[in-house]
């Protein structure tokens, strides 16, 4: 139900206009607001008007005007009934309706989207609802999920929801205290570049103006509003396996995740059974961080021993000792291709597992 304040201030407005004096009840017969210098009615004919049904009514002196939600009574606007009073009095009910059909239409998309974005939706019943919302179904959107990282961020919806447009078919929620959710409606001519550029302003204006870290992840491009389900499951697989393979990264997109998906989804008994087959007992618990910044950066430069030397100012016989020390480790040798291959995703698989079990 649309807030008393809100009816307050509407009533207030109306008075300051056209010096009508009004109060509004709720169906309850409970003032809700009232200008000065109306004298109120008494109890029993407000309750009477309010069981009667009827649009309008005049007793005592006042106009009773019924003001619905669907086909409830919502609110009841008594004016005194002065004649020329009268049209302000019918023409602030109206605004007051608007109001209410305006707050049910908000809370209506928020529970619609929430649903669809949970798969709670029927595809039988999904014309209904963008019918009665005014959803055009047939129009490209794309899902987008911004997590802070590190700490929670309450001010960042509010943030979020300045930089869309209902009135170009976007749409924001929160489902949660740790995820926004962006719907964002796509023209024809749009695709991964305007994607990947919206991402980097959630990000770019998280850090600007409310001073946050934040990860966006987004999946692809639903061609119709039944695809928007499967544009956020993606979106937030994006988000999980960015933050177990590639924390570093800020912008994640779903089409975009590498072996990182694969090895995801894969069952945890097939990783162990993988591990156990290219370190057998001796799984390292933890890598030297200056080996493994070393490796990362080997893999980089595509094995080459020069370029990584130089980009992390060691000498190459430095680099050398290191990719040795490792080779003695895990029985590895990166310099070579299909040993690089093979470290490379059993460190993946090795952080999966992990993730896996603090989980």
């Amino acid at each position: 139900m649309v807030a008393d304040q809100v009816i307050a201030d509407c009533i207030e407005e109306v008075n300051s206009i056209s010096g009508i004096k009004a109060m509004v009840v709720n169906a309850g017969g409970k003032q809700i607001a009232k200008t000065p210098g109306l004298i109120a009615p008494d109890d029993e004919v407000t309750a009477s008007f309010i069981k009667s049904g009827e649009s309008e009514r005049e007793a005592d002196g006042k106009l009773f005007i019924r003001i619905k939600d669907d086909s409830e009574t919502a609110f009841v606007l008594i004016s005194d009934s002065d004649g020329s009073g009268d049209i302000c009095a019918r023409l602030a009910a109206s605004e007051i309706k608007n109001l209410v059909i305006a707050y049910r239409e908000k809370i209506d998309r928020n529970s619609f989207y929430r649903n669809l974005l949970q798969g709670g939706i029927m595809s039988e019943d999904m014309s209904s609802w963008t019918g009665k919302l005014h959803i055009d179904e047939d129009v490209r959107r794309c899902v987008f999920v911004v997590e802070p990282v590190g700490h929670k961020d309450e001010s960042l919806t509010g943030m979020v929801r300045e930089l869309f447009y209902t009135e170009a078919g976007d749409y924001v929620l929160s489902m949660d205290d740790d995820h926004v959710v962006v719907i964002r409606t796509l023209s024809d001519d749009e695709g991964a570049n305007e994607l990947e550029e919206t991402a980097k302003m959630l990000v770019d204006m998280a850090g600007s103006e409310a001073m946050s870290d934040v990860r966006v992840a987004y999946g692809t491009i639903a061609d119709d509003i039944k695809g928007v389900t499967g544009s956020y499951r993606e979106a937030g697989m994006a988000l999980e396996v960015s933050k177990i393979f590639y924390p570093l990264k800020r912008t994640i997109e779903y089409s975009n995740l590498g072996v990182g998906r694969l090895i995801y989804q894969l069952p945890v008994s097939l990783c162990r059974l993988f591990i156990n087959e290219i370190f057998g007992d001796d799984i390292p618990e933890e890598i030297d961080e200056e080996i493994l910044t070393t490796v990362n950066k080997f893999f980089d430069n595509s094995l080459n021993v020069s370029e990584t030397s130089r980009q992390l100012f060691i000498h190459r016989n430095t680099l050398i000792y290191r990719i040795e020390k490792l080779q003695k480790a895990t029985g590895l040798d990166v310099r070579v291709f299909d040993d690089a291959l093979t470290l490379k995703i059993a460190l993946m698989v090795v952080n999966y597992m992990r993730y896996i079990e603090k989980k």
